[in-house]
């Protein structure tokens, strides 16, 4: 019996050893070298002071992590820039119908991105990206939960606009 399962076993474990896959997704020219992340200003309506800097870093910090590109300064191989268009925040369920009040909320965050590449400029872009969270503030405020929140956001936009420039699916 034992015989039997290791002959059976013996050809899917060769297959799956001959075979590779690459997970990350990112497809970055060899001669790219470097990135430039300039500071996305905040124009949206509600303006919360410290998300401008906070989205900035935290792409920075993605293509820091996610691939061999050093973050320049200034004259990168490509460009990011852009400016946060929407801060919403705006209920998504109502409760109480004698007194309505909000069961649920949505945090929604807008981005306006301009992708510069130097080196093959067929693939730069610009667009907006746009992701929500969705939360109930239960006896905390707003406040207390709004970092998190915006943290959230953050990584979700941030990785839609990597993969929008490097992933070349």
């Amino acid at each position: 019996m034992k015989r039997i399962c290791l002959l059976l076993l013996f050809p899917v474990l060769t297959l799956l050893n001959s075979c590779s896959v690459k997970l990350s997704g990112a497809s970055i020219p060899p001669e790219m070298k470097s990135v430039t992340v300039m500071f996305f200003e905040n124009n949206a309506p509600l303006v919360i002071p410290t998300l401008a800097q906070d989205f900035t870093e935290a792409l920075k910090l993605r293509i820091r992590n996610q691939t061999r590109l050093a973050v320049s300064q200034s004259n990168g191989d490509a460009v990011f820039e852009g400016r946060i268009t929407g801060y919403d925040i705006k209920p998504i369920a109502l409760q109480n119908n004698n007194q309505p009040s909000a069961g649920g909320n949505r945090l929604t965050i807008r981005i306006s991105v301009k992708y510069t590449n130097n080196l093959n400029p067929k693939q730069s872009f610009e667009e907006s990206f746009e992701r929500f969270k969705d939360f109930n503030m239960g006896s905390q405020s707003l406040e207390a939960v709004q970092p998190q929140l915006n943290k959230d956001i953050n990584a979700m936009l941030t990785e839609d606009i990597f993969n929008r420039a490097f992933a070349q699916w």
